[in-house]
């Protein structure tokens, strides 16, 4: 079993999967527009080139993701994307990249369970947690 966790975007999913491949060094496996689609031709015009399905690697595991029709786009609230870093620069070094043009919701510290760890909405309105846990097993991470 796995869980992976799929996003809703308000119309710009193909900018955000950019983002989050170069941010992430990721690589997009999928990137699907209603125009490809069996579906094509009950989409409206505008709708075409918006992404139906994108899909992407992230160190082996897959984030997913599509623009959601305006008519039932809600923002997304009431969960966050915990990515771990393997190293505290690297943690630093994508908060950063998130938290720009999006807003940070706790600053990056120190915390008791890891060395940098930090929460951030960015600017596709995802909201993140960036952890670097501590070596110590004692504080009990899921690792």
């Amino acid at each position: 079993m796995s869980f992976n966790a799929y996003l809703s975007f308000n119309g710009n999913c193909a900018e955000a999967f950019a983002f989050y491949a170069k941010t992430f060094n990721g690589k997009i496996n999928a990137m699907m527009t209603h125009r490809e689609t069996p579906a094509a031709e009950q989409t409206p015009p505008e709708w075409q080139d918006k992404i139906i399905h994108a899909c992407m690697t992230l160190n082996g595991s897959d984030l997913m993701g599509g623009d959601t029709p305006p008519q039932m786009y809600q923002p997304m609230t009431g969960f966050s994307v915990n990515v771990i870093m393997p190293t505290a620069a690297e943690a630093e070094r994508v908060f950063a990249a998130l938290s720009e043009g999006g807003s940070v919701l706790m600053p990056m510290e120190e915390t008791f369970w890891a060395e940098r760890f930090g929460m951030a909405t960015d600017r596709f309105g995802v909201p993140w947690m960036v952890n670097c846990f501590k070596t110590d097993p004692s504080v009990g991470n899921c690792q």
